[in-house]
């Protein structure tokens, strides 16, 4: 069984929530997930306009259990991948450089 670590869509149109879960990989987005490992907002919270604080994005999430499922195989997609990265819980993808072909001379 392929478990996935995915983002699974909720809220209203224009105004995205997403939680993140461990799903079998082979089911529809929508089924019922294995387990809820946590959520992220993708829209930052309104600050006054007189705060110097950048706006952040709202992200929860079960660290232990998201350790387990990634120690047990289950395999995160590329979102899951690209917020983990930023909180260290998944180490960064090496960079591929697109390859130059050189033309032969005669």
């Amino acid at each position: 069984m392929v478990v996935r670590i995915r983002l699974a869509r909720h809220g209203f149109r224009n105004r995205p929530f997403y939680h993140i879960v461990a799903a079998n990989g082979r089911t529809s987005l929508r089924s019922q997930p294995l387990e809820t490992l946590g959520t992220f907002d993708p829209i930052p919270k309104k600050v006054n306009i007189t705060d110097k604080i950048p706006r952040i994005k709202d992200i929860e999430l079960n660290v232990p259990r998201f350790k387990h499922w990634i120690s047990v195989g289950a395999q995160p997609t590329y979102a899951v991948t690209k917020l983990m990265e930023k909180f260290d819980l998944l180490p960064a993808a090496p960079k591929v450089l697109p390859v130059v072909k050189k033309e032969r001379s005669s």
